[in-house]
């Protein structure tokens, strides 16, 4: 056998093995050491463009909205939580299992539209009847969808559920039931929370309208005092905030808070709560929060000034809470988001309103904020002494039609009595 000479190495011909240039972009150091911050951005007033734009557009909209009435602004509520659902579904979602579970992504949406129906129909369901009361038949039919609202509910969970586990695949078990847990987690701590905007938009648009509008200005607040004056961090789990912009923008929205409950509260369609489920502006007495109390400012200022008195509504003292809240405690929401959005890897939740991110980016804190402001309304305003109304609603609710008519002959005969009893005693 031959041996092939290749002849001897040369040791003075070093063989190199060339690398590829890697093409990856590095992270800036000061962004994952939480001490980057927007006064340092190089592109920020690129940025502080886009989301100008997209906030002056928003704006323009939900003015609309609140033109048309308390119905539409239900109805942006919803889409906003449909919208919100889908971001945060989006997230745990993997391609490669979706592939092997065709139509699992249905369940999701199942148990969400079950939750809606629920918590939006108890909300809701005084409304619808006394919207109805006209027509007979109809009045029947939603009178009894309402009497049944949970069994119906119920039972289409128990569908939901049978259905998640008809579908559980071998290797699968992990994802599937992972997936179930994930919804759950979304209708409690998303879907649950925002529900309550509802209800505080029949009290009167001005308990969704003010606070909405406090986190807003908290927002824009804090991002422009961060802007041009933000030096210290103020959590690492948003770099970006700075206890510059916390402070100032907590100081402008209890300002602001004080005087737009003034604004706000002197506007009747913006007052007065609905009791039905009829579109179109409303007229009403004001309540006495909505009825000015004044103030001589004799000896406090001097005799030129051209006002000698101001006037102060009631509900603007608690407004100042709202402010509060809206200031020192709604923001949590945000940070809360923050961290979530770090375990998951991502910079936003979606990019549906550009330079903002997703919905869920921009209502983080308005949830936080809406279950504090139906709280607050039912503890501190609601009128808790007024239980001839209490006992309407619940005749309403639960009575039939026969029911309530036999109910009104028997008042009736009962007033009678008690009529003719304080004749003869006369």
């Amino acid at each position: 056998m031959t041996q092939r000479d290749h002849g001897p190495a040369s040791p003075s011909t070093p063989r190199f093995r060339h690398r590829r240039r890697s093409t990856e972009s590095f992270p800036d150091v000061r962004k994952l050491s939480g001490s980057y911050l927007l006064v340092d951005d190089e592109n920020k007033y690129r940025s502080m463009r886009i989301r100008t734009a997209s906030t002056f557009w928003m704006l323009i909209s939900i003015l609309f909205i609140l033109y048309m009435g308390h119905l539409y602004i239900c109805a942006m509520v919803v889409v906003i939580q449909i919208f919100m659902t889908g971001e945060l579904f989006s997230l745990s979602r993997r391609v490669n299992e979706e592939r092997q579970l065709p139509g699992f992504r249905l369940l999701n949406w199942h148990f969400f539209f079950t939750a809606m129906l629920h918590v939006y129909g108890r909300i809701l369901s005084q409304h619808l009847v006394k919207t109805v009361t006209s027509e007979r038949a109809f009045y029947k039919l939603v009178n009894k969808l309402v009497k049944y609202q949970m069994v119906i509910c119920y039972f289409l969970y128990i569908a939901g559920v049978v259905c998640f586990i008809l579908t559980l695949k071998k290797k699968m078990y992990k994802y599937q039931f992972g997936q179930y847990a994930w919804t759950h987690m979304i209708l409690i701590t998303v879907f649950m929370q925002s529900s309550f905007t509802v209800a505080n938009i029949f009290e009167g648009i001005f308990w969704f309208l003010l606070p909405a509008s406090l986190i807003a200005i908290n927002d824009i607040a804090a991002y422009l005092f961060g802007f041009f004056f933000g030096r210290t961090p103020l959590i690492k789990l948003s770099p970006k905030k700075t206890w510059e912009g916390f402070i100032g923008a907590s100081v402008a929205t209890v300002t602001s808070a004080f005087l737009l409950a003034n604004i706000m509260g002197r506007f009747q369609w913006l007052t007065c709560p609905r009791k039905d489920l009829s579109t179109g502006w409303l007229e009403c007495e004001p309540g006495p929060l909505f009825k000015p109390d004044y103030y001589s400012l004799f000896g406090l200022l001097p005799e030129w000034f051209p006002w000698k008195e101001i006037s102060i509504l009631p509900v603007q003292w608690h407004a100042l809470c709202l402010g509060l809240f809206a200031s020192m405690i709604a923001p949590f929401g945000g940070f809360f988001a923050s961290g979530f959005k770090r375990a998951f890897k991502i910079k936003d939740f979606g990019a549906s309103i550009p330079g903002h991110g997703g919905f869920t980016d921009r209502m983080d804190c308005q949830m936080v904020m809406a279950i504090f402001a139906y709280i607050y309304y039912q503890s501190f305003i609601a009128s808790q002494d007024n239980p001839v109304e209490m006992i309407l609603d619940q005749i309403v609710r639960h009575l039939s039609f026969e029911e309530q008519n036999a109910l009104y002959l028997k008042l009736s005969q009962i007033f009678e009595e008690r009529q003719f009893i304080t004749s003869l005693s006369r």
